[in-house]
């Protein structure tokens, strides 16, 4: 039988399921365009372009950025605004508000965050390499989900819900280990402007039911966070978790803004991100090189062994021991492709790249490995979802 709350939120999770599967071939189409740019004739172009300087604000309201920070800074920050909305959601009304229910994915998260920064922490060299062992930890759900949409009814709703809300705790801990570890000093007279207008937006929330309201408060908290030295984006994190996940003045302010942004952050913000940041110059060698490279293969073998092995064995244990339980009606064998498909690492994995190193060298390996770890991901988890999917078929 499928729980109550399920059939409640199912159309909710269908919308956001199909947006992310198809907005998975858009980021595919987007990375393959920037690989294409930046290993044509017009290589040079791509690095001069995206970084062109763009001032944008007045006097000391002004920030001065290139154009690939300013999307990894600021139409990211839509990208986790988004994220906090699912958050919140899950949270309040979703998968993560009964404790069994809850209990599996977060300790599947748990497992495919420890193992994979483990296993890079073992096969990274010391020094700057060491930096970047935040980047093979997260899940990219509109990848993974896009493969399982590939499988039509052979991967159920239990799967999918299980692949979804694993990959919303990852988000979780990725925004506490950016916050937390890949952040500059902290300036505290701009964080705790930022979080006066948390504050601020916290009293609205009660009182003001239209988003239009909240969007200049939104712009002063976002540039507190920048100026804090805590990565921007946290303040699009900050204000999607403080969004009402029940109906203000019998508004859905959550449901509406997740209605309005998702597509946003899918179609266009992941994009640009992949077009800004997934274009690396493979020419002259550079991609045998970086195969030979420590860095290269403990981002890979994070992704693929990592993710793999911490998430299933992780999930797995937890039902065993009855501490948590699976999606109803999703078999247990089908863990394992879950878990395989969680190694796709790709949109946050870059983000945590460009800000784990400096080096250009180091940029470099560590997107090989993301790029040979998310696709190894991909054919392993696809291979294993059809054959627990033959096995199924034949036993029925």
């Amino acid at each position: 039988m499928v729980p109550r709350r399920l059939v409640r939120r199912l159309p909710v999770l269908v919308e956001f399921l199909h947006q992310e599967a198809t907005a998975g071939l858009v980021l595919v189409a987007a990375t393959v365009a920037a690989l294409v740019w930046a290993n044509s004739p017009a290589g040079d172009a791509y690095a001069s372009f995206w970084h062109q300087e763009l001032t944008i604000g007045h006097g000391s309201w002004a920030v001065t950025e290139d154009l690939q920070h300013w999307i990894n800074d600021g139409l990211m920050a839509v990208f986790f605004f988004v994220v906090g909305l699912e958050i919140k959601r899950e949270l309040v009304v979703g998968e993560l508000t009964e404790r069994r229910a809850a209990v599996l994915p977060v300790v599947a998260a748990l497992g495919g965050v420890l193992l994979p920064a483990l296993i890079y922490l073992v096969v990274a060299p010391s020094g700057p390499a060491g930096q970047g062992w935040g980047v093979p930890m997260a899940t990219d759900i509109a990848f993974a989900v896009g493969i399982l949409a590939l499988f039509g009814a052979r991967a159920g709703t239990g799967a999918k819900l299980l692949l979804l809300s694993i990959a919303i705790v990852d988000d979780i801990i990725a925004i506490v280990v950016i916050a937390a570890f890949y952040s500059g000093p902290v300036k505290w007279s701009w964080l705790g402007l930022a979080v006066l207008g948390l504050l601020v937006t916290a009293m609205m929330a009660r009182l003001v039911s239209s988003p239009w309201a909240y969007v200049p408060l939104a712009l002063v908290i976002w540039f507190a966070v920048l100026e804090s030295g805590i990565h921007a984006t946290i303040a699009g994190v900050a204000l999607g978790l403080m969004t009402p996940a029940h109906p203000v003045r019998g508004r859905p302010v959550l449901e509406e803004l997740e209605h309005l942004l998702h597509p946003v952050s899918a179609y266009v913000v992941i994009p640009l991100f992949a077009l800004a940041n997934a274009g690396i110059d493979l020419r002259g060698g550079v991609l045998g090189e970086a195969a030979g490279e420590r860095l290269t293969w403990a981002v890979a073998l994070g992704l693929i062994v990592g993710k793999t092995i911490g998430i299933g064995t992780a999930a797995l244990g937890a039902r065993r021991f009855g501490v948590g339980e699976l999606p109803s009606g999703m078999p247990p064998a089908q863990v394992w492709p879950v878990a395989a498909l969680g190694g796709i690492g790709f949109t946050v994995a870059l983000f945590i790249t460009d800000l784990a190193f400096t080096d250009p060298v180091l940029i470099i390996q560590a997107k090989v490995g993301i790029f040979a770890g998310s696709l190894a991901a991909a054919a392993l988890g696809a291979a294993l979802l059809f054959t627990v999917s033959r096995r199924q078929a034949r036993v029925q």
